[in-house]
């Protein structure tokens, strides 16, 4: 894919956006946000063939990046009837969710607890010249202190619970999204109103382990 005309690319991911809507995905927002990444940059060249298909790809150091289906449907939840506006991504992977995110939201803060990962997500991500991107090596179980309270937060790794420090970094009004279990894992959505938070429970899902600590 990478040595093919950018046509080409295109079209696939004309065919991907086209799945996503025959899968339920109904947020123009995130559509267009899908059609309009490359997604083949942002994995391995002899991966790339298989870049708009609806499956996770692996990118190095045991870890993946999500199916699009997946991605669409957390940012659609995410997004229901509000905007994203300032975002933590926690697991920035390969970087191309913090790329569709930035598609959407105000501000994008991602982080990831991989060094040579996060590195890979920068190279990735600088051809595409996104003013609103903000990548941090960091232990997302802890969040970003810093730069919180986040109108949006979305974890791209299963923890066994809500971790505490993300929903406390959750403005109010605002939304999170976690994948939680072990073996059985389904997304998690907190909205907070108040000094309330709503759960709901959503679609099975499987993602690799929230880990703390950085490498």
């Amino acid at each position: 894919m990478r040595s093919t005309d950018a046509g080409q690319a295109v079209r696939a991911r004309a065919r991907m956006v086209e799945r996503l809507r025959t899968q339920g995905i109904r947020d123009e927002r995130v559509l267009a946000a899908m059609q309009s990444v490359p997604r083949h940059l942002f994995v391995e060249e002899g991966l790339a063939y298989s870049a708009y298909d609806d499956t996770p790809l692996p990118i190095g150091f045991q870890q993946t990046i999500s199916q699009p289906f997946v991605v669409a449907r957390m940012i659609e939840l995410l997004r229901v009837g509000r905007e994203l506006g300032r975002t933590l991504e926690v697991g920035a992977g390969c970087g191309y969710q913090a790329a569709v995110l930035s598609q959407i939201a105000t501000e994008v803060y991602a982080v990831e607890r991989i060094r040579p990962l996060l590195d890979r997500a920068r190279a990735n991500l600088r051809p595409l010249r996104l003013p609103n991107v903000r990548l941090k090596l960091a232990d997302g179980s802890l969040g970003l202190p810093e730069a919180a309270p986040f109108d949006s937060i979305i974890v791209a790794a299963a923890a066994i619970g809500l971790p505490p420090a993300l929903k406390a970094q959750l403005a109010p009004g605002g939304r999170l999204i976690v994948p939680v279990g072990g073996a059985d894992q389904r997304l998690l959505l907190v909205e907070r109103q108040g000094n309330v938070f709503r759960e709901s429970w959503h679609e099975a899902v499987r993602f690799v382990p929230l880990l703390a600590g950085t490498e």
